[in-house]
């Protein structure tokens, strides 16, 4: 059921009447153009996306991955907020980290000539480089590292624990920033994860 803001007469819409109006919009190949998107702001949607990549509406994990995909489809970051957009309404919703988790990651090459080529829960995949930056945020109290790689328009993934492991033990030497870190090549990019002097301690 919809409810209404009335103080703007402006109708939230249900995830139902959300999906119906991403079928009839999205093309038959590729995502949505949702950045060309500019419907009017209809409140804030009960749907919130776990750390875990599980999506949540109404407090209840939605368990049809085809309707996943199919909000993953048309969701959008403006600022630090995520919504869901389409031609005609933007609903915000909850995000508790990245919006989507990579699961899987192929190796091409070896050293700077190396591609490590992500793949999301949502099926998304993106090759890690300039375009898609993997970006590595550590704990200030536990140093516990989070990874992520940016899939698409302000959009990241948080790299799973195995896939992690995976990259340390493909993981180099190589200055940066006038130091020795230890990271990875991908796309003619070094993705520094960790100072190097502090392996040993890792």
């Amino acid at each position: 059921m919809a409810k209404t803001m009335t103080a703007e007469n402006i109708t939230t819409p249900s995830a139902e009447s959300l999906a119906a109006s991403v079928r009839a919009a999205s093309p038959k190949k590729g995502h949505p153009p949702v950045h060309l998107w500019n419907p009017p702001f209809c409140g804030d949607l009960d749907m919130r996306i776990a750390r875990d990549g599980t999506w949540f509406y109404l407090g209840t994990p939605i368990g049809r991955p085809g309707l996943v995909k199919l909000f993953s489809s048309i969701l959008r970051k403006d600022g630090d907020k995520y919504f869901l957009v389409t031609p005609v309404e933007k609903v915000g919703i909850t995000v508790d980290d990245a919006p989507f988790v990579a699961l899987d990651f192929e190796v091409h090459g070896e050293g700077a000539e190396q591609k490590l080529t992500f793949h999301t829960h949502v099926d998304d995949a993106a090759t890690a480089g300039e375009e898609h930056p993997i970006r590595v945020v550590r704990d200030p109290e536990t140093g516990e590292p989070s990874p992520y790689i940016l899939m698409r328009a302000n959009l990241e993934a948080l790299i799973d624990r195995k896939s992690f492991y995976r990259l340390v033990d493909i993981g180099t030497v190589e200055p940066h920033d006038g130091t020795d870190w230890f990271g990875v090549w991908s796309g003619g990019v070094f993705f520094p994860i960790i100072p190097a002097d502090e392996l040993d301690q890792a």
